[in-house]
């Protein structure tokens, strides 16, 4: 083994506020959530996101993140900060 970097790709992510209206938009983008969370009702303060290595509860400020492959999964704040900056848009 060796050192790696990881390779540049371009991801979508939104920042997730608790608000009706962000959880809304996450149902809305078909983010896989877990509609039954160890009994608990969904509620834009208590949601878990399905994910490939299983269901991850989302806090307010965390990052929702879409993946290369269309997965979603939540990314704490300061790890995003330290893994992703922003990219320019190119105007066509």
């Amino acid at each position: 083994m060796g050192k790696y970097r990881k390779k540049p790709v371009v991801i979508d992510a939104w920042e997730y506020n608790g608000s009706p209206n962000c959880y809304s938009a996450l149902v809305d983008m078909g983010v896989p959530l877990d509609r039954n969370p160890s009994n608990n009702p969904m509620t834009p303060n208590n949601v878990v996101v399905e994910t490939l290595e299983g269901s991850l509860h989302v806090s307010v400020g965390d990052i929702i993140i879409k993946g290369v492959k269309g997965e979603y999964y939540p990314c704490k704040p300061d790890i995003f900060e330290a893994t992703y900056e922003p990219v320019e848009e190119e105007c066509g």
